[in-house]
């Protein structure tokens, strides 16, 4: 993973706060509310992958949500390439969009069945840059579908057409379409099976390094977040309790809850190194 270290920061995020008001409990009573994010910082530098980690209801899904603006913290910021991202009005705020793009968890709720693959490659274009025009839009499809290595006939057809991992792979070539320097990867392999995670963890790092991207990668799942960042963060109740890299935090945790973690990972998945291509086997 080629890391751009004396680049200027391309995301840093800091003391983001973000609570949900709960429904009341009686009709004279204050609405509770819930914290989700704690004073939650980090940093991630072009070409970096960043992973977050945690049980389920740790926060790590709020926290992706909340870097791509889709939520808003009632305190803290989200800064991209230096701009403060809930300080931008809603024309620039979406002009920044294009450059960081998501792939979400589902390969098959994520896809519109009704939409033919072309279109769903092609609607972040028509969405963000409606500049762009027809040919160059169906260039930029056929590009994209290349790189995550589908035929350009493959832009014809319907997603019930294809496999889970094949999906997930049009997914990606959607994120891609616009050409980001960030794509925030929720949960992108945990529908897959084990031996469809390989292809799809290695084509992502292959486009990594192809394209210089930065990932901030999202997963309860340790053995794959090892494997496929430089470092990571471990949260806990909305907090991240510990911070690092990769191999470091894996091999010397310091902190109980990722030990409780780890001892949780299998011997052998835990064991890969940071960068490594995936065996499907494992």
């Amino acid at each position: 993973m080629s890391i751009h270290e004396d680049a200027p920061p391309l995301v840093e995020v800091r003391d983001l706060v973000r609570r949900y008001r709960l429904p009341r409990r009686t009709l004279f009573e204050p609405a509770p509310t819930f914290t989700a994010l704690h004073g939650v910082s980090l940093t991630l530098r072009p070409g970096e992958s960043l992973g977050i980690v945690g049980e389920s209801g740790c926060g790590k899904s709020t926290l992706a949500r909340t870097v791509m603006a889709l939520e808003t913290p009632q305190e803290g910021s989200v800064r991209f390439r230096g701009r403060d991202l809930f300080a931008l009005s809603r024309a620039e705020l979406r002009a920044e969009r294009k450059h960081f793009q998501a792939i979400f968890q589902d390969p098959y709720g994520s896809l519109d069945p009704r939409h033919s693959v072309g279109r769903i490659v092609a609607e972040p274009i028509r969405s963000l840059e409606p500049d762009v025009d027809a040919v160059a839009r169906e260039t930029r499809v056929r590009e994209a579908l290349d790189q995550v290595g589908l035929p350009a006939s493959a832009a014809e057809k319907y997603p019930h057409e294809f496999s889970g991992g094949q999906r997930q792979r049009i997914a990606i070539a959607r994120a891609l379409v616009t050409r980001p320097a960030l794509i925030v990867c929720d949960e992108p392999v945990s529908a897959l099976d084990v031996s469809v995670q390989a292809q799809v963890l290695n084509l992502m790092m292959d486009l990594q390094e192809e394209l210089g991207l930065a990932y901030l990668f999202i997963s309860h799942d340790l053995s794959v977040v090892r494997v496929i960042t430089d470092r990571v963060c471990v949260m806990r109740a909305g907090r991240i309790v510990e911070e690092g890299a990769t191999d470091a935090v894996f091999d010397n945790p310091a902190h109980d809850y990722t030990r409780t973690l780890l001892d949780a990972v299998p011997g052998r998945r835990r064991r890969a190194r940071a960068g490594e291509r995936v065996r499907a086997d494992e």
